[in-house]
C-alpha cells in the first residue's frame, strides 16, 4: 500500500525536495496533505501537481488567497483554516508519515501533535528537540512514534550506529558532527561586523533558507545540531564533537570504543537523507548525483580551535554550556537566537552582534525546567520579548 505523507513546510527547501522524492515514487507514496507559510502560488503548483486532500497556510490571509486560486483552478484541495489546522494535518487518522520542515518554534506544536498520534516523523526541525527537549521525547515514547532525523548530520549519524539503540552508551565513545564552515570560515573575525545578509546566505555548499543559512555562517546552526544530538541519541554533552570539513562530502561520524570510526559519504544533498527517512528501513532512489571517488578531491577537516574559529564562531560553544545548565535554557536559547537572526535579515543588527544578543537574553531570561507544551511555550514568548528588548537597544 502507498504511504500517505504530510509535508509541513512544503514550500521551503526542506519541502520542495521531499516532494520531488515523492514525485520520483509515485508506487510508494502519496500525499496527504501540505502546509505552508506565505508562498500561496507555490503551493497552488503543488496542490495541482499532487492533489493532495488538504492545503493549509500559516495566516488566514495566505488561507483566504489560496482558496480562492484553488476554487478558480477547479482543483479538489480543500483549504483548512482552522486555529489547530496544521496539527489537524500532522495527526490525521490516515496520515503514515509526516515531514516537519516548519523553520523555528513554530513546528514545536505540529511536531508534539504528531509524535502523540503514533505518526513516523521525519524530522528537519530540530528546534522541536533544541525547545522541546524531554516534553518532546515524552510525547515519543508515549505516542509510540517512530522519530527519523532528516538533517543531514543526524541522518549521517544514525545510518553510522548499531541498530540497537540498547548498546549505544557501552559501543559508542563519541559522536563527530562534520561542519562546513560556512562562508566565512577563512574570513577575518575582525572583519565580519561588515557583513550583509546576501553574503550571509551564499552558502558554499547546500541550497537553504535564508534562516539556516545564517545559521551556518554563524555556526549557530552546528549549536543547535550538536543539542539536538544529545536529545536524539542519548549520549552525555562531553560525547558530542564538531569538526570542520568544508568540502561537506562527510555528512558526520561515529567513533566507537575500539576506536574505530564508521561514517556516512554523499553529495550535499538533502534529498538523499530525505529518501532515507521515507523509505526506512528499506533504501530508494533519491534523485542525486552519486559520489565519483575518481573525480573527488582531497577531503581536509580542521580543529574548531584552530586559526581563531573560537572568535569567529562564538556561538558554537554554547550549545555545551546549554545543555549543561537548567533545563529549558535551550529553548530560551534558540528563541533568543531566531530573534537576532531575523533582526540582522531586516538590518536592525550587525551580523556580528547576533552572538551578543543570544548571551543577553540567557542572562536575562530565567528557565523552570518547563514539563508542557504551554510552560515551553510561555518560556518561548518570555526569552523572545527580552531578545526583541535587546535587538531595540543594539539597533538604536
Amino acid at each position: 500500500m502507498k504511504q500517505r505523507i504530510t509535508v509541513l513546510g512544503s514550500t521551503g527547501s526542506i519541502g520542495t525536495s521531499t516532494l520531488d522524492v515523492v514525485a520520483r515514487h509515485p508506487d510508494r507514496f502519496e500525499v496527504f496533505a501540505l502546509s505552508a507559510s506565505t508562498q500561496v502560488d507555490l503551493m497552488l503548483a503543488q496542490c495541482a501537481r499532487f492533489a493532495p486532500r488538504y492545503a493549509v497556510m500559516a495566516s488566514a490571509e495566505h488561507g483566504r488567497l489560496l482558496q480562492e486560486k484553488i476554487k478558480q483552478n477547479s482543483l479538489p484541495t480543500l483549504v483548512l483554516q482552522a486555529l489547530d489546522a496544521i496539527e489537524i494535518i500532522a495527526s490525521h487518522t490516515e496520515v503514515d508519515m509526516v515531514m516537519a520542515a516548519i523553520v523555528g518554534a513554530a513546528g514545536l506544536a505540529p511536531c508534539l501533535a504528531a509524535a502523540r498520534a503514533g505518526k513516523r516523523l521525519l524530522l528537519a526541525n530540530k528546534e522541536a528537540l533544541v525547545v522541546g527537549g524531554e516534553v518532546f521525547l515524552r510525547a515519543v515514547r508515549e505516542g509510540g512514534a517512530t522519530l527519523l532525523p532528516i538533517d543531514s548530520e543526524h541522518s549521517a549519524i544514525f545510518q553510522s550506529l548499531p541498530e540497537d539503540p540498547a548498546t549505544w552508551s557501552r559501543r559508542v565513545e563519541k559522536i563527530i558532527l562534520t561542519a562546513s564552515g560556512g562562508p566565512f570560515r577563512q574570513r577575518s573575525p575582525d572583519s565580519l561586523r561588515d557583513v550583509t545578509p546576501e553574503q550571509a546566505c551564499a552558502h558554499p555548499n547546500w541550497v537553504m533558507g535564508r534562516k539556516i543559512s545564517v545559521d551556518s555562517a554563524t555556526m549557530m546552526n552546528k549549536a543547535l545540531e550538536v543539542i539536538e544530538a544529545r536529545y536524539l541519541f542519548g549520549l552525555a554533552p562531553g560525547q558530542l564533537d564538531v569538526v570542520i570539513h568544508p568540502q561537506s562530502i562527510i555528512h558526520s561520524m561515529v567513533q566507537y570504543t575500539d576506536t574505530s570510526v564508521v561514517a556516512q559519504l554523499g553529495t550535499p544533498d538533502m534529498r538523499v537523507p530525505i529518501a532515507y527517512g521515507l523509505a526506512w528501513p528499506e533504501r530508494v532512489e533519491s534523485g542525486a548525483a552519486a559520489l565519483d571517488f575518481r573525480a573527488l578531491g582531497a577531503m581536509t577537516f580542521e580543529a574548531i580551535d584552530d586559526r581563531g574559529h573560537p572568535e569567529r564562531f562564538p556561538g558554537l560553544r554554547l550549545a555545551w554550556e546549554a545543555l549543561e545548565a537548567p533545563p529549558g535554557t535551550t529553548a530560551v536559547l534558540n528563541a533568543a537566537n531566531e530573534v537576532a537572526v531575523a533582526a540582522f535579515l531586516d538590518r536592525r543588527i550587525r551580523f556580528d552582534q547576533i552572538h551578543a544578543l543570544n548571551l543577553e537574553t540567557l542572562s536575562a531570561v530565567a528557565c523552570s525546567n518547563p514539563d508542557s507544551l504551554d510552560a515551553l511555550l510561555a518560556l518561548d514568548a518570555d526569552a523572545r520579548a527580552a531578545a526583541q528588548r535587546i535587538a531595540q537597544r543594539l539597533a538604536s
